[in-house]
C-alpha cells in the first residue's frame, strides 16, 4: 500500500508536508515510524521475521512490529495500529514504554533510501503467542527468545541472517531497557 506519510526534517521536525511513501524511499525523504518490540515477565523477547515479500532484509528477524507513520496521526496511534494490523494484537496507549528515538539512515541496493526516524516502544506481551495472528504481508513467523539468546544471536548477527549487522547499537539499547524491566 502506498499511503501518505508526513515528511520530517534531518533533525526530525515537522515540514507540514506530505508524500506517498514510494515517494519518500525513492527520494530518500526523512520520515518517521513506530517500533514496538513486546517482552514476557519470564524474560523473553518477541522476534519477528520479516516476510519474504519485504523489499528491504525479505526473511530477516527483527523487531515485532514496525510501520511507518501515516500523514497526520501520531506516533503513539501509529504503533497502536501496527501492532493490530501486524499481530491482532490490542494494546493501550498505556502499555507501552517509549525507551527512545533511533536515526536509521540506510540506503539499499532494491534503490531505497531509508531516512527513518524510529520512534521505539517496549510493551509487555501478556498473551500466548499461539494466540497472534501474523500479517502474512509482513510478517512470516514468530518466535520469543530468551535474553542469552538474543544477545548470541546479536553477537553472531554478522554471519546467520537473524539481525541486520547494521543496527547493532540499536538491537542493544533495546535490550538494555528490556532488561531494566523484566
Amino acid at each position: 500500500m502506498d499511503e501518505r506519510i508526513d515528511i520530517v526534517t534531518k533533525d526530525g521536525l515537522p515540514t507540514h508536508t506530505t508524500a506517498l511513501k514510494s515517494e519518500i524511499h525513492a527520494k530518500g525523504l526523512y520520515h518517521n515510524t513506530a517500533h514496538i518490540w513486546l517482552f514476557t515477565t519470564k524474560g523473553e523477547i518477541l522476534l519477528a521475521q520479516r516476510s519474504y515479500k519485504k523489499a528491504i532484509c525479505p526473511g530477516m528477524w527483527d523487531v515485532s512490529v514496525a510501520g511507518h507513520v501515516d500523514a497526520g496521526e501520531t506516533i503513539e496511534a501509529a504503533a497502536l495500529r501496527e501492532t493490530q494490523e501486524e499481530l491482532s494484537l490490542e494494546l493501550q496507549e498505556s502499555d507501552l514504554i517509549k525507551i527512545g528515538v533511533f536515526e536509521c539512515f540506510q540506503s539499499y541496493d532494491s534503490g531505497i533510501q531509508d531516512n527513518e526516524f524510529h520512534h521505539t516502544y517496549i510493551a509487555k506481551l501478556t498473551q500466548d503467542i499461539e494466540t497472534l495472528k501474523p500479517q502474512e504481508e509482513e510478517v512470516e513467523a514468530l518466535q520469543l527468545v530468551s535474553v542469552r539468546q538474543f544477545k548470541t544471536l546479536l553477537e553472531q548477527s554478522e554471519n546467520n541472517d537473524y539481525f541486520v549487522p547494521t543496527n547493532r547499537a540499536y538491537y542493544l539499547n533495546v535490550l538494555d531497557a528490556i532488561q531494566e524491566r523484566i
